[in-house]
């Protein structure tokens, strides 16, 4: 405070209240400033504000609902020191004071947060809202403020002030579930007048009790609800169990002011929606006065208890709120009666995963919500590359299909706008898109360019490799047609061993990928002129995680194209920067192909495939029948694949891909070095695989099934693949963070120890 502030506080006392000798500190605020008053006998609040007249009436407001709770309730509320002449209001100089009684105590913020203690708070909070949502205060009634839940939208506004891109979409996660599941039962939603701020800071104890609250300025006529929303928000911070603590708050509040079933099961949203106004306003007011504490004093533990609560299934919150407040859990899906009517609607040949297979409901970036009421943390899903309902990404759907759905026979904006931007990941021969809706699609249209232009009619691929579930994509995948009951290889299909440096008992220096390029070679010779493609993904996912052995592509490439064929690249399930250091598979290789498959990863789960080639071979492709897809390169689709392009560059997610894949490599190779049984850990960025192996060295399925199956009892989804499916496979969105890294590292080492 300086000098001239001080002396104009002291002058104001003086004239007004009579106070003479007085010490006086500043304290912070968001609408007011604020003073300390420290008299001999008596300690005052000196609060001031702007002059206007909105805030002259609110504040008659104020005063009317602090002066029916002292006279209604037996614990400590500030209320007004009128002045020498009797005014609860001073006018000086444009701005407004009022002097309040000092409330003392210990702040919530200050002391242990005792069972007891929270549920006193439950009492306190219900026995306040007994008298203020009696009362109706025309001035409260129409407030409008950001700090109000019920115009929590007002908050978007203050979204991009937050820096961070990935924290920025944490926010917006919430926002966009607020839509789906909040506002649509407002209208059933109590309302009254509530405090409406009972933070740390606010809430006065006195002997493990809460006796006090200070700071009604975020008072408002709202739902009722929203009391122990925000309370609930602030003491579930920073606790080991936040739902243990906030059952015992919800039961103090209700055996004073009885919740309803609606309002607990919306809790855990509104709650949320609390945590994300907080940190949108901290990241704006930081704007303004940077160096204020006050004001961020709550960031840090609200930010982790936003990402916690990604960590908890809505419904196990929603049980835990209503078993608090007496009410029936929710009423669960019953898995064996779906899993019946699944194999009544659907064939038995769509499998499902696991040993106990798993109904999901909801999902939030890597994790998943089962119907249970578990949050699994998913290590699985590749093709949720920016993470499971990533709002940036369900957005653009939403906003392209209120718009316009149609194809590519239209000139849109979508579809110009989205290649250019893909086309841009591109070397410059790789110039020309085809869209589709599925990488399996893509595979096969790729097969009838290379068909096309070269005029020849045989394919060379690797042994175990997939490419997709058409026809002529299962007839170039070794993986189904040499599987028991796969239909064989075609004639037109040449086999070459694939080129995995570990099953070699050669290093992968160079000279595993010339061993294994030297016996495709053999093969080439013996198929001499006739190969229209080689097809390969640079890692082979279906093969069990295996990256080509360094130098093979390099050797193979340029002799494919010596007999006239081309090159095509599987870029399916490792392309989109998923391996870290490169955005597409085939740098890692140091290749250029002359065709490019995209698929899976390309939409976050929306249908998009695609095909990137050169100018020349489409241009070869335009003398035939028109190619023609549906739904390929539609508005919605393009809509949604840039804004997983864009997500993937705002939010860095290849770095962080690389970043967090060389963590998880390190931490399983550390476990390697003390259990046999995993006998390879390979790949690239968060693309991996672990293979088991027996004491012999064989392939262990069984230990591989059992670890992965585990996982699954544990709330990790992985999976197994490969010729003897001994190969754990890890390839999460890639929100995948090096805790969760640490998380399914240490369950597979428990799971290790005691088998």
């Amino acid at each position: 405070m300086n000098v001239h502030t001080k002396e104009l506080i002291q002058d104001l006392l003086k004239t007004f209240y009579g106070i003479e000798k007085m010490q006086l500190e500043e304290l912070e605020g968001y609408d007011s400033s604020n003073y300390k008053v420290s008299c001999t006998e008596n300690v005052f609040i000196l609060k001031e504000y702007e002059d206007k007249e909105s805030t002259r009436t609110l504040l008659k407001g104020e005063d009317q609902i602090l002066s029916i709770l002292s006279k209604n309730s037996s614990s400590d509320f500030p209320t007004v020191i009128p002045s020498i002449e009797g005014d609860k209001i001073i006018i000086k100089d444009g701005k407004l004071y009022r002097l309040l009684t000092f409330i003392e105590g210990e702040f919530l913020g200050d002391v242990d947060h005792n069972t007891h203690l929270i549920y006193s708070l439950g009492h306190f909070l219900g026995n306040m809202d007994k008298v203020t949502v009696a009362c109706y205060e025309p001035a409260i009634a129409s407030k409008e403020i950001q700090w109000d839940l019920q115009h929590f939208k007002n908050n978007l506004a203050y979204l991009p002030y937050i820096k961070d891109p990935k924290e920025r979409s944490l926010v917006d996660y919430f926002f966009l579930q607020y839509d789906e599941l909040i506002y649509p039962v407002q209208h059933l939603l109590r309302k009254g007048i509530i405090h409406n701020d009972a933070n740390d800071w606010n809430v006065l104890t006195k002997n493990g009790k809460v006796t006090g609250i200070i700071d009604f300025g975020d008072m408002c006529y709202t739902w009722i609800v929203n009391e122990i929303a925000v309370a609930l928000t602030y003491v579930m911070m920073d606790k080991v169990n936040p739902l243990e603590t906030a059952t015992v708050l919800i039961k103090g509040y209700h055996e004073i002011f009885p919740l309803r079933q609606l309002e607990l099961d919306i809790l855990y949203y509104l709650i949320a929606a609390r945590l994300c106004t907080s940190v949108c306003n901290s990241a704006y007011t930081k704007t303004q006065k940077p160096h204020s504490e006050y004001i961020t004093i709550s960031e840090r533990p609200a930010w982790r208890l936003l990402r916690k609560m990604i960590t908890i299934n809505p419904i196990r919150a929603q049980d835990e709120f209503r078993r608090a407040a007496g009410f029936p859990p929710t009423k669960k899906i019953d898995t064996a009666g779906q899993l019946q009517r699944r194999n009544t609607l659907l064939s038995s040949a769509l499998s499902l995963s696991y040993e106990e297979p798993i109904a999901m409901s909801r999902s939030a970036f890597q994790y998943m919500y089962d119907s249970q009421g578990n949050a699994i943390l998913d290590a699985y899903n590749n093709i949720m590359l920016s993470g499971h309902c990533h709002p940036k990404v369900v957005r653009a759907g939403q906003k392209a299909m209120a718009r316009l759905n149609t194809n590519t026979r239209y000139i849109y904006e979508e579809i110009l706008a989205y290649s250019e931007k893909l086309l841009s990941k591109f070397p410059d021969s790789l110039n020309k898109v085809f869209y589709l809706n599925s990488g399996s699609a893509a595979s096969d249209l790729a097969i009838r360019l290379a068909m096309n232009h070269t005029r020849k009619n045989k394919l060379m691929v690797l042994e175990h490799g997939y490419h997709g579930n058409t026809q002529l994509g299962i007839s170039i995948s070794a993986y189904k047609y040499n599987h028991n009951e796969g239909p064989g290889r075609q004639e037109n299909v040449v086999q070459v061993p694939l080129p995995n440096a570990f099953d070699s008992n050669l290093k992968d220096d160079g000279r595993a990928g010339a061993y294994f390029a030297d016996l495709s070679i053999s093969e080439m010779d013996r198929n001499k002129n006739q190969i229209a493609a080689f097809i390969a993904e640079p890692i082979v996912g279906c093969g069990g995680q295996v990256p080509l052995a360094k130098g093979y592509l390099k050797k193979i490439y340029p002799k494919i194209r010596e007999q006239g064929g081309v090159c095509i690249s599987d870029e399916v399930q490792v392309g989109f920067g998923r391996l870290g250091d490169f955005f597409w598979g085939f740098e890692m290789h140091g290749v250029l192909p002359d065709i490019v498959i995209l698929g899976k990863p390309m939409g976050n789960g929306h249908p998009i495939g695609a095909v990137v080639t050169t100018h020349e071979i489409a241009k070869s492709f335009e003398n035939g029948p028109e190619f023609f897809s549906s739904f390929g390169g539609n508005p919605v689709s393009c809509a949604i694949g840039k804004a997983v392009l864009e997500v993937i560059e705002e939010e860095n997610l290849q770095q962080h891909a690389k970043e967090t894949g060389d963590y998880l490599i390190n931490l399983l190779r550390m476990i390697q070095n003390d259990h046999f049984e995993i006998g390879d850990v390979r790949g690239s960025g968060l693309f991996l695989g672990v293979e088991f192996v027996n004491k012999e060295g064989e392939p262990n399925t069984g230990l591989a099934s059992h670890i992965k199956n585990l996982l699954r009892k544990n709330n990790i989804l992985t999976s197994t693949d490969g010729p003897y499916d001994n190969v754990l496979k890890i390839k999460p969105p890639l929100t995948f963070t090096k805790s969760d890294c640490d998380v399914l590292v240490e369950t597979i080492l428990t799971i290790l120890t005691s088998s």
